[in-house]
């Protein structure tokens, strides 16, 4: 279906009106020069959606319905959790002697390890914590504490101690479920 020239006309100065060209294809336009005279000119188009309707379809919003699930589907392995703690804890501790400094950057990163493999076990709706302690050993006695809101049915925690010679470490795993 072919355009009259008028109409090829009017898009063609709509078009130009706006600056780009859109959504048209290519057609032939006549476009008329300042001495009245036509002349013949080849309009390559190519698509651009508007912004309008750009933002619309960025904008929409996924809905989730409600799985009404008062309890977990399946139970936190703790077990599990105790045996990643111990290897963790020795693998990284068994050699090493208590300097301030390496503790402080161990304490990081056992932390993120343990949290990592704690992970990979996937236990759906889970919210994790993972807390790590090294001290020197010298015959001290240490007192630490947690407190939290805690759901005895659904919520439970994983803990390990490990010493060498020269120092000692608490790792605790906390797992809250989210309802």
């Amino acid at each position: 279906m072919m355009m009259s020239d008028i109409a090829k006309d009017r898009t063609a100065h709509v078009l130009k009106k706006r600056g780009s060209v859109s959504s048209l294809s290519s057609h032939e336009f006549r476009r008329k020069e300042p001495r009245g005279r036509t002349k013949d000119s080849l309009s390559t188009v190519s698509y651009m959606d508007e912004p309008s309707q750009r933002e619309d379809t960025s904008h929409l919003a996924v809905q989730m319905e409600n799985t009404y699930q008062l309890g977990p589907t399946k139970r936190f392995p703790v077990v599990i959790v105790n045996h990643i703690l111990k290897d963790v804890l020795t693998n990284y501790l068994q050699e090493e002697k208590y300097e301030p400094e390496l503790c402080r950057q161990m304490t990081k990163t056992i932390s993120e390890v343990i949290k990592a493999q704690v992970k990979d076990l996937m236990t759906p709706r889970y919210k994790l914590i993972v807390m790590v302690h090294i001290g020197q050993l010298t015959g001290q006695s240490i007192l630490i504490g947690s407190r939290c809101l805690w759901d005895p049915k659904n919520d439970t925690f994983a803990s390990y101690i490990f010493r060498n010679s020269s120092l000692f470490a608490l790792a605790n795993v906390y797992t809250v479920y989210f309802e």
